[in-house]
């Protein structure tokens, strides 16, 4: 008659102790007022996993980061700003006016303004990237400054490396910023060279447990970055990996990169400095003897850019308003190329909106990717967006990184964010904007060249029942990706 009993109290008991998991673990989740969907998708999901859910959330889950701005870089780069903001202004009254509302938009929520380029280069693959990055490098003459969220110790890795040594054996003041997760394969033995030389090498959101008091492993710097004397800057898709260089491998991934000159730099610039104040503790102002050469004055030019940053530290998602609003505003076309497409309903909204309204819609994304979830759930959205009447590709060739947008003939975006939730929410990501045809035209050409390796998805496509169950279940994760 004990054992019963016993047994009894044993299921009452965890019971209550389940029940009182659930209830803590609900507020906590409530208490962070993120979107309902992805609030009650953590609920229903780490429910399931009595007690350990705590250790999930505890590490992945959603947190408030404080990243301050630095009030006084950002001050000072703006002061270089005033001899081209004639030209700008000359230049905007020829805009049209959802190009003007889209500008606004990106300074309200990111706080960077509309400065100028004296040229723009689109380049198309990791061996043109590589070689154009290599050549700023060694150009260089007062500073060279990089982020990167992955960074290989492999061929190009050891190459950048020894460049980088190079360099600063020769008095260029060089620091490196990387992603302690993204470049997780880089160790001491392979510092060593660029540590001796004299190189800063600064480490973004450590890992290693006892680091912080709440891990912060679910935030990554996913920025890539590139500022020689403060004049020519570079970002976009392309890591520093072998993965990226077609000659090295043949089935390296197909991705595009951005090549600036001019005062539109000094926003990278600024980008850098603020995530190595953050991630090193260092005062930027005892860099003020340093930031004339950081930050110089550079000729205006005629071609419009706008670099636009975001990141968990700043809940007003610029670069997924940027897009979304980008979106809106076409009157002729809107092409997309992502390598993870799981939109949120706003996304989503705006591409079938756009399409139904007679706009050229057009979605390019890879048909493999290197994460199945990812694939699948994307794949979830095609016949809705089909039955709007956008027109969905597929990239076949290789692997497709590349993350840009396409508005009409006036407005090119290439930057770092995937069009999912993971990079308009949770990394930190840098996009550039640039108003005009100079880089619509050229990125709308290699649009069109990426199809001719790509196929379309039809709307009566046959797909088996377990293909449709499986992307269908990968949806319900879409907050979660």
């Amino acid at each position: 008659m004990i054992l019963p009993e016993l047994s009894q109290d044993w299921k009452t008991g965890l019971s209550l102790a389940w029940s009182g998991y659930i209830a803590v673990l609900s507020v906590w989740i409530v208490m962070q007022k993120r979107a309902p969907v992805s609030t009650m998708s953590w609920i229903l999901s780490l429910a399931l996993l009595p007690f350990a859910g705590f250790v999930i959330y505890y590490f992945l889950g959603p947190q408030r980061l404080r990243k301050q701005r630095v009030k006084r870089l950002r001050s000072r780069a703006k002061a270089h700003t005033q001899g081209e903001l004639a030209r700008l202004r000359d230049a905007a009254e020829n805009a049209p006016p959802a190009l003007q509302q889209i500008a606004r938009l990106c300074t309200a929520a990111c706080g960077l303004p509309v400065s100028s380029a004296t040229g723009v280069a689109l380049l198309s693959g990791g061996a043109r990237t590589f070689d154009a990055i290599f050549d700023a490098v060694r150009e260089a003459q007062d500073h060279i400054h990089l982020e990167y969220y992955i960074f290989e110790p492999d061929k190009i890795g050891t190459a950048l490396r020894d460049l980088l040594v190079e360099r600063a054996r020769q008095g260029v003041a060089v620091r490196l910023l990387l992603d302690a997760l993204g470049s997780k394969r880089i160790g001491r033995k392979f510092m060593a060279p660029l540590v001796a030389a004299g190189v800063e090498v600064a480490l973004f959101h450590d890992t290693r447990i006892g680091r912080r008091l709440r891990p912060v492993t679910n935030y990554r710097t996913h920025r890539k970055i590139v500022v020689c004397d403060g004049r020519v800057g570079f970002t976009g898709g392309v890591n520093i990996t072998d993965e990226e260089d077609k000659r090295t491998r043949p089935d390296a991934y197909h991705d595009v990169h951005l090549r600036i000159e001019g005062s539109a730099v000094r926003w990278l610039q600024t980008t850098f400095l603020e995530d190595w104040a953050y991630a090193t503790g260092e005062d930027l102002r005892n860099m003020d003897h340093l930031m004339g050469a950081m930050l110089p004055p550079v000729e205006a030019g005629d071609i419009p850019v706008q670099i636009v940053t975001s990141g968990p530290d700043n809940m007003l998602e610029p670069i997924h308003r940027m897009h979304v609003e980008a979106i809106h505003s076409a009157s002729e076309r809107a092409w997309l190329t992502t390598p993870y497409f799981v939109p949120g309903e706003p996304a989503m909204m705006a591409l079938t909106s756009a399409a139904l309204r007679g706009v050229d819609v057009r979605l390019l994304v890879p048909r493999r990717s290197d994460s199945a979830i990812v694939s699948a759930a994307a794949r979830s959205y095609f016949d809705e967006l089909i039955a709007a009447g956008v027109k969905v590709w597929e990239y076949k060739a290789r692997m497709l990184h590349s993350k840009t947008l396409v508005v009409d003939d006036h407005c090119a975006m290439i930057g770092t964010a995937n069009f999912d939730n993971r990079s308009f929410r949770l990394n930190f990501e840098v996009s550039a904007v640039v108003y005009g045809p100079e880089l619509a035209r050229p990125l709308a050409a290699q649009f069109e060249t990426d199809l001719h390796s790509s196929g379309a998805v039809r709307a009566n496509r046959p797909q088996s029942f377990w293909r449709r169950l499986g992307d269908a279940i990968a949806r319900l994760f879409s907050p979660l990706l």
